[in-house]
């Protein structure tokens, strides 16, 4: 990518995505972006009830056996992103940032997981929501519960310098989504704390894709691009 250039970023929306699919779309597009066949992308997204153990590999954080998650219908997936298990589902906000960072040879790869922070800190801040971090750990909380998850990859660049970065965040949106999904699993190996969720903070009902489109001025904020892509409706104020 010619630097000079202003930078592009495509911005899609899917309201449920099969987890396999959606890993196989995202190291497609990652190939796709490092030979400059394609802009950027910003993926947002929900997942059916879904497991997926990262790169920390704990599998004795899943305390479900293979006969409960047939009943429930829950898949699992050890995948390459970093960090411990975690839980997908209806009612969960995941957004996939796939972004070329370090292309100038300054590559700060913790930098980019408090960016991510701070576009999920930032949107709570509008409804007087305190997120904050624990130093210990990665992610969003509000107090002592948890209310992203936040887990990546960075696949370095075969074209060029640099990373493009994959995976990225789960925010919890429904309310009950922590006994619906996480009972099942010591989230991120983390058995001292619980999690949360935007309706039980907020006290409202919320549109998984409303927030969607809400998240986007606050991630454009901290990564700016000159032109945004979509032909999903929620990024037409931004094209």
């Amino acid at each position: 990518m010619n630097s000079t250039e202003p930078r592009k970023l495509e911005i899609s929306y899917f309201p449920m995505i099969e987890y396999g699919h959606a890993w196989d779309l995202q190291k497609e597009s990652v190939r796709a972006i490092d030979a400059g066949e394609r802009p950027e992308q910003l993926i947002f997204l929900q997942h059916p009830p879904t497991y997926t153990i990262g790169s920390q590999n704990h599998p004795e954080h899943l305390l479900m056996s293979a006969e409960q998650l047939r009943e429930q219908g829950i898949s699992v997936f050890e995948i390459d992103r970093g960090g411990d298990i975690t839980y997908h589902g209806p009612g969960q906000l995941v957004g996939y940032p796939l972004l070329r960072i370090g292309e100038q040879g300054r590559v700060d790869l913790h930098g980019y997981l408090r960016s991510l922070e701070q576009v999920i800190i930032d949107y709570l801040a509008t409804f007087g929501i305190e997120g904050g971090r624990k130093p210990e750990y990665t992610g969003v909380w509000v107090g002592d519960v948890k209310i992203c998850a936040i887990g990546v990859k960075f696949n370095r660049s075969r074209a060029g310098k640099g990373f493009i970065t994959s995976h990225g965040f789960a925010l919890n949106i429904r309310e009950g989504i922590g006994a619906e999904g996480f009972r099942g699993i010591i989230p991120c190996g983390i058995s001292q704390y619980g999690v949360t969720s935007l309706e039980e903070c907020v006290g409202r009902r919320f549109e998984v894709e409303e927030v969607a489109a809400a998240l986007i001025p606050h991630f454009l904020n901290i990564f700016p691009y000159g032109t945004i892509e979509s032909d999903w409706a929620g990024a037409g104020a931004f094209k």
